[in-house]
């Protein structure tokens, strides 16, 4: 077997593996798919978490099929289609943890039904139901922007999470949003989930364009867009300065990019807003809902997946995914159908 490894600064590596046998409390799952996360790409960045030079095994965006299963496990019966969550799971795999979803064979310590080991349901491939981390990523973020049906709503960044929260969006009657991201591509799939406009945030004016479609209205003794909640999943320094001077009175801001570096916030204008910045972090409760959304979406989550790419060719993945062009980079670890039943 192999084991996507990180070991050093822009050092990751396939590893030869040897899988540790499971305890009684433990599951191992036959992995059939695996997402490459911006996460992933990271923390081979920085050459590993939890600090630079530490080897770091990768995945955690994984589905698969239950190879064996600990006598103490209740629930969970070998052949079972499996979605791994990474955020409960013993062994933080993917994420610090010895181990990590790009395997053939991977070990979830102290597994739990319905808590690091979630059912997929009947006719869902493994692919699609590798998006649910993503995906619940992406919910847990709309559901800190507290919007409801009718709201105008802008996302800033198209890329897997940006996308999955356009089609979270839409998918509450969020029908007036507008995104902005970089990449033509990027774009085009946020119109083809139901965006009302992808615009390149670099040739335009973002309040004169934001006017056109949301409007203006008063705002404690000056004028604000109509936008009623903004979501940054791009990560640029400018955006929040962007947003401050020209956001409506007693709108919302929800920060779910990653930043490394201190950013300027003009907090004065803030007083004639009383805006709400938050953010959204992993997904505390979201993977039951989005895993019910599953058969009623797959078509939609399938269009979010630009590519996909057997183990072998992982590190091509790697550098597929990096570039602006590509949406979820999908890895497939076997040969076999990807269908999950």
């Amino acid at each position: 077997m192999e084991l996507l490894k990180i070991h050093g600064v822009g050092d990751a590596r396939l590893d030869p593996y040897e899988r540790p046998a499971a305890g009684p409390k433990d599951v191992v799952v036959k992995m059939k798919a695996c997402g490459i996360c911006g996460s992933d790409l990271s923390y081979i960045k920085i050459g590993g978490i939890p600090t630079p030079g530490t080897i770091t095994a990768l995945g955690h965006e994984g589905a698969g099929e239950v190879l064996e299963v600990g006598a103490d496990v209740k629930g969970i019966s070998v052949g079972q289609p499996v979605i791994i969550n990474p955020m409960v799971t013993v062994g933080n795999i993917g994420s610090g943890g010895p181990e990590g979803a790009f395997t053939q064979e991977l070990l979830v310590r102290g597994a739990q039904l319905g808590e690091s080991i979630l059912p997929i349901p009947e006719g869902i491939p493994y692919d699609i139901a590798a998006m649910c981390e993503p995906l619940a990523v992406a919910m847990h973020g709309v559901n800190r922007m507290e919007v409801k049906a009718g709201d105008k709503v802008v996302v800033f960044g198209c890329g897997p999470i940006g996308l999955g929260m356009i089609l979270w969006l839409i998918d509450r009657g969020i029908t007036d949003l507008v995104a902005l991201d970089l990449a033509p591509e990027r774009r085009e799939r946020a119109l083809a989930l139901g965006a009302r406009a992808a615009l390149d945030p670099t040739k335009i004016n973002l309040r004169e364009e934001l006017v056109k479609y949301h409007g203006e209205v008063p705002s404690y003794g000056r004028v604000g867009i109509g936008t009623d909640a903004f979501i940054d999943a791009a990560g640029a320094p400018n955006i929040l300065g962007d947003v401050i001077p020209i956001a409506k009175f007693h709108s919302r801001f929800v920060i779910t990019a990653a930043y490394m570096k201190p950013i300027e916030v003009p907090l004065g204008r803030m007083l004639t807003s009383e805006m709400t910045i938050t953010t959204a972090m992993g997904y505390p409760t979201e993977m039951p809902e989005v895993i019910a959304a599953m058969p009623r979406l797959k078509d939609k989550i399938a269009s979010m997946i630009s590519h996909h790419l057997p183990l072998s060719q992982v590190m091509e993945g790697l550098k597929i995914a990096a570039t602006p062009q590509s949406a979820k980079v999908m890895i497939q670890i076997d040969e076999t159908p990807t269908t999950g039943r």
